[in-house]
């Protein structure tokens, strides 16, 4: 039996850390330490606990969670939430002073579309304390972050939000054929043989595709386009529309944010419509921090409407 009392919450964060990333490095920055002060603190977890706790893996990279290392890691992140709601429950919440970590998993066209605006809107109002953490979405691991409480929202698609999480729609919106300004072919719009004759830029979220669904209701028309370039983020198909006489079919309200040096036209068809959602865990329902950001971030979308 561990004498819990010798074990201080410190320490108790550090093994959390540990267990769950399974490398000191990270978990050392995970909780902002040095890498010598956790590997410290695994050595002092090791005689608490009589137990080595996480060994080096197979395969030489990162370490592996002891039998009694993983028996303890969903009852100690579990507790450690508990821990955090409880002294956080009914705390008023104002970004003007708060020292918050929001962290905010998404996809690249979520975090030109959502978050961005988010970030400048910290900055324009001056929440200086606020910090925003803008993470990859992991399917293998969103689901447990979003659990722990280690991400607070996700921001997808709704086919890639995880079953069993609150959702609201962030934004329904139309695509529209984009060109750079003062394009050769002019400013009319085109007909649906027009667009498809015009070459292409692609944002594939695959990376390296070009096909899409562009593609397949052209050809129930019996037409096909010529895709040129294929990009994997958002935020480079405009900058390759100001260097080229392409075109590119994006969302309107992305398109928005560039309309010093792209103009966009109503497509000659009607793909379904893009949108994002966002989604959390429910036990954050009532958080006042939590819904502040929920309720910021839907009304940023609702501006651009």
């Amino acid at each position: 039996m561990v004498d819990i009392k010798a074990a201080d919450m410190g320490l108790l964060v550090s093994l959390n850390a540990l267990l769950e990333e399974e490398n000191v490095t990270r978990a050392a920055t995970r909780i902002g330490i040095s890498q010598p002060a956790m590997s410290a603190q695994l050595v002092r977890l090791r005689d608490r606990f009589q137990d080595p706790l996480l060994v080096p893996s197979g395969t030489g990279k990162g370490m592996v969670a002891t039998r009694r290392g993983q028996a303890m890691k969903a009852p100690l992140r579990d507790a450690l939430k508990a821990v955090l709601d409880a002294v956080n429950i009914l705390v008023d919440f104002d970004p003007a002073t708060s020292r918050r970590t929001f962290s905010i998993a998404c996809n690249d066209n979520a975090a030109a579309i959502v978050v961005l605006p988010f970030i400048r809107q910290v900055r324009d109002h001056g929440w200086n304390g606020l910090r925003v953490s803008i993470r990859t979405i992991d399917a293998k691991t969103i689901r447990e972050q979003l659990d722990g409480g280690e991400v607070d929202v996700v921001v997808t698609s709704r086919a890639s939000v995880p079953s069993g999480l609150r959702t609201t729609a962030l934004v329904s919106d139309n695509f529209a054929m984009a060109q750079r300004k003062n394009h050769p072919r002019g400013a009319t719009l085109p007909s649906l043989e027009e667009y498809a004759a015009l070459h292409h830029v692609i944002v594939s979220g695959t990376g390296g595709g070009f096909h899409g669904v562009i593609d397949d209701l052209l050809a129930r028309h019996g037409l096909s386009r010529e895709v040129r370039i294929s990009v994997h983020h958002y935020s480079l198909a405009p900058a390759v529309l100001e260097a080229s006489n392409f075109v590119c079919t994006l969302p309107t309200i992305f398109l928005r944010r560039f309309q010093d040096t792209v103009d966009f036209f109503p497509l000659p068809l009607s793909p379904p419509p893009f949108q994002l959602f966002m989604g959390w865990h429910h036990r954050f329902d009532t958080d006042l921090s939590h819904r502040w950001l929920r309720e910021r971030l839907a009304a940023l979308c609702d501006a651009d409407r």
